[in-house]
């Protein structure tokens, strides 16, 4: 599917928490349509720049705009209305609700007819309901989830994961954010994402940014990489370029190549 997507553009960002720098001077684009990694040791300050792109934490400096929008003063409500959806390092599922209805969560902001009209059950509210009920399927076949009716609390660690990733995606967004969508999984659970998130981005047209610790899961799927050590970027290229740059090496193995 061709990319509906418009580039994400972070130029000159800088985070501060009291004298803390956790972002200095981070410039990247993400094109659409890629799939652009964003890496470095712990503490580097990966999850800091997701959280302003996503409007959880405000940046002291710098700009991120996607396309025509400058996203660092808007509410995390407002981001996601323009298409901007995440995941978070935790699962942040309902675990006693169903994978259907923990799905159809996500879709209420697409929803006309609102909370009052669905919860009396109107005819309209009956009808846009299976709407986005044959939707919200769609995305969970796209993604091999097919236990829909069970609590997502009874799934194993890796099936809940992937129905995080669902429910990002059921909100319809032309931009991804993954934090750390492998983290602790066994390499079935990290193929099974690995196939879901390559999915999503041939079927829905879709860019992403990820961070992520594992290399091999990183340099397996990223189009392009940028760096991060100590809030800084050192480094910005396509995985075999990264792999084989000394300041990365440095970063992450404690001494120059």
């Amino acid at each position: 599917m061709e990319s509906s997507a418009q580039p994400l553009a972070v130029e000159a960002l800088s985070v501060r928490f009291g004298g803390l720098a956790a972002l200095s001077d981070v410039s990247f684009t993400v094109e659409p349509g890629s799939l652009h990694a964003l890496i470095g040791p712990n503490g580097a300050g990966k999850s800091t720049c997701l959280n302003v792109l996503s409007g959880v934490y405000a940046a002291s400096a710098g700009s991120v705009r996607y396309g025509s929008h400058e996203l660092t003063r808007l509410r995390p409500h407002r981001i996601a209305a323009l298409g901007v959806a995440r995941t978070f390092q935790n699962i942040a599922l309902s675990p006693r609700v169903s994978v259907l209805d923990n799905l159809l969560v996500a879709r209420h902001r697409l929803m006309r007819s609102g909370f009052l009209a669905d919860g009396l059950k109107l005819p309209r509210a009956r009808r846009e309901r299976a709407e986005h009920e044959a939707r919200v399927r769609e995305i969970a076949e796209l993604l091999g989830l097919t236990e829909l009716e069970r609590p997502v609390g009874t799934l194993s660690y890796g099936t809940r994961k992937r129905v995080e990733l669902a429910r990002a995606l059921c909100a319809e967004p032309e931009l991804l954010l993954l934090d750390e969508p492998v983290a602790g999984m066994v390499r079935d659970e990290s193929a099974a994402m690995a196939d879901a998130i390559s999915r999503a981005r041939a079927e829905l047209g879709i860019s992403v940014l990820l961070v992520e610790h594992d290399m091999t899961f990183v340099m397996g799927m990223a189009d392009r990489v940028t760096v991060l050590d100590f809030g800084k970027r050192i480094a910005d290229g396509t995985p075999a370029t990264v792999q084989r740059d000394p300041d990365v090496l440095k970063a992450y193995l404690g001494a120059a190549a």
